[in-house]
């Protein structure tokens, strides 16, 4: 049973109390970040703060720890404090190719590795990046991506749409997860409800968030409805009768059933008990 990654939100590691408040939020995952949210004479004392943390329980969340780039002064110590650190992944940002995987795998010896998706480079590189060893999920940083490319805001997110979709093809072709950019406005609940609709929909495993207040409804957007598992279990029983009965396919609702809806409908059923545990 895959862990969900509905909800990915993110914490300041400087932020003692904000990580603290996190242990009791609806979040899969919580990535603590020591790079964008750490003001840079913070960095140091945020990553004592975030050991600290770590001792603490976070339940069934996913814990991801943002370190710093290498090429920056404080990127290799956090890759080193990571190495003694009872986590779940390391995401490393603006990652340009496996190479970049590659330097803080040599410094942290068995910890999955998450990568930044958020540069051009990046982005024509996905399939190679996705192919790493040692990869386990993707983020898309579209705020930054938008920076580079020079690209205006459009609730359509079209000139996000190639660089999503490499990502998302590189991330499916090799097995790893995948989780959408944030949405900025975390007031604004209509636009965040179509975004995480349209993220799911392209095939994304959950999304990145900014704001605890954005939680509920990208849990709500990310998990199987009642009406797809239902559907799911009818497709599965149907199918097992048919082949019972020495046929290849079934019907369910006017629609064709054949092998690959039972595999669909296998992993939304998966989906929807991993959703459930996590709850417990």
């Amino acid at each position: 049973m895959a862990r969900p990654y509905r909800s990915v939100l993110y914490i300041p590691a400087a932020n003692a109390r904000a990580m603290d408040k996190a242990r009791g939020l609806p979040a899969d995952a919580i990535i603590f970040d020591l790079e964008d949210a750490v003001a840079p004479d913070a960095k140091a004392a945020a990553r004592d703060a975030l050991a600290q943390a770590l001792t603490q329980d976070y339940g069934p969340r996913a814990r991801i720890v943002r370190i710093n780039a290498l090429s920056t002064e404080w990127g290799a110590d956090d890759a080193r404090a990571c190495a003694g650190l009872d986590i779940d992944a390391v995401l490393i940002p603006k990652v340009d190719g496996p190479g970049d995987l590659g330097r803080v795998a040599a410094l942290i010896p068995d910890t999955p590795l998450w990568a930044m998706m958020e540069t051009p480079l990046g982005m024509l590189n996905a399939a190679a990046i996705a192919a790493h060893p040692r990869l386990a999920g993707m983020v898309m940083g579209t705020n930054d991506l938008a920076k580079d490319l020079g690209s205006r805001f459009r609730a359509d997110r079209l000139p996000m749409m190639a660089g999503l979709g490499l990502c998302l093809l590189a991330a499916k072709a090799h097995g790893v997860v995948i989780v959408d950019g944030v949405f900025n406005a975390f007031k604004d609940e209509d636009g965040l409800r179509a975004e995480c609709g349209q993220g799911r929909d392209m095939g994304f495993d959950g999304k990145t968030l900014i704001h605890p207040a954005q939680l509920e409804i990208t849990n709500a957007a990310f998990a199987p409805t009642e009406e797809e598992v239902a559907l799911a279990r009818r497709q599965i029983e149907a199918f097992d009768a048919a082949t019972a009965e020495g046929k290849g396919v079934a019907v369910v609702d006017g629609r064709i059933v054949e092998n690959l809806h039972v595999a669909t409908a296998r992993q939304t059923l998966d989906r929807a008990q991993a959703i459930a545990a996590m709850a417990q």
